[in-house]
Formats: C-alpha cells, structure tokens, sequence
C-alpha cells in the first residue's frame, strides 16, 4: 500500500512539472514569435550597409585606439630586443623577418600600414583595417589579435605577458 501510495506521488508530481514545462514552452515560443515577429519587421532597416568603420563596429576597436583589456600601456615597459628576439622564437613557425611564409615578412613592420607586403594574401579584415602598425597598436593587438582585427588570418591568441610583448616589439623594431 505504501509503494502504490508513493508510486502515485511521484506520478502527479511528474504530471505537474510535465505541465508546468509544457506551459513554459507556449510561452517561449510566443515570446519567439513575438521576437520574431519585432525582427521581421526591423530587418529592412538592418539591410542597409553599413558605414565605412565597420571593424569598430564588429566589436573590434578604433584603428587609431590603442586600449589593452588589461589597461597596460607600453609606455610603461622599456622593451630589450634581445628579450624580444628569444621570445620571438615561437612566431618565426609563421613569420620570417625578410619572407613570407605562413604569414607576411615582418622586416619593416612598425609604421608599416597593415595589409602592404607584397605577394601576401591577407584576410580581408587585415587588408581593410586602417591600422598602422605603430608601437602601441602592436603592443595592444599581439595582446589578442582577434579582438582586435576580427577575422584575422593569424590563429596566434596573443602574448599575455606586457613585458614580453614590449620585448617583441623592441625586436621587431630592429629588423628593417
């Protein structure tokens, strides 16, 4: 008696949360409708192209912005290109300082525009970023280059480290 007792328990229990989720699912798919709905009705405006800043709007910052996430500054680092050259060992797998490979030639990069060397076939996000490649917007996109140019070719997720990333670029610095 008892079992049949808890046996029924358990069934209305399991009926009431059966119906509790059901009604749950109406509403969703009512609020998705209404979504819908509402998204249906903005897509025309969606449709137009958008202004000429597009990689800010993706959610990549300013060609001109130079902000890290962790707020760093590279003026507060003194770079040691000799640091740099051995901390430069794990991008020589894509990048030679004087050819291309994997990646572009990095002979000349600070102040080069990015999407220049020749004979390189960049992504169209690097192509049309507008960056130049001053100390400051490599110190923040060698952070995460994703974040920064979105689309990037470059499957490297960044040098976390400020120091080393002001080594880096004290490096790259020397190669002309």
């Amino acid at each position: 008696m008892v079992r049949f007792g808890r046996l029924a328990i358990c069934t209305a229990v399991s009926a009431l949360a059966l119906t509790a989720c059901s009604s749950k699912s109406e509403e969703k798919a009512a609020d998705t409708t209404t979504t819908a709905s509402a998204t249906d009705t903005a897509a025309p405006a969606a449709a137009t192209p958008a202004p000429a800043a597009a990689p800010a709007a993706s959610g990549a910052p300013a060609a001109d912005n130079t902000d890290t996430t962790d707020g760093t500054k590279l003026a507060s680092f003194t770079g040691d290109a000799t640091k740099g050259e051995a901390a430069f060992v794990a991008c020589k797998t894509c990048h030679d300082p004087v050819q291309n490979k994997i990646g572009p030639h990095l002979a000349g990069v600070v102040g080069r525009k990015a999407g220049s060397v020749a004979d390189y076939t960049y992504s169209p996000a690097n192509k049309n970023s507008g960056i130049t490649w001053t100390p400051e917007k490599l110190f923040q996109y060698l952070q995460g280059p994703q974040r920064v140019v979105p689309g990037t070719k470059m499957a490297f997720s960044g040098i976390p480290d400020a120091q080393k990333r002001a080594d880096v670029i004290a490096y790259l610095a020397t190669l002309k």
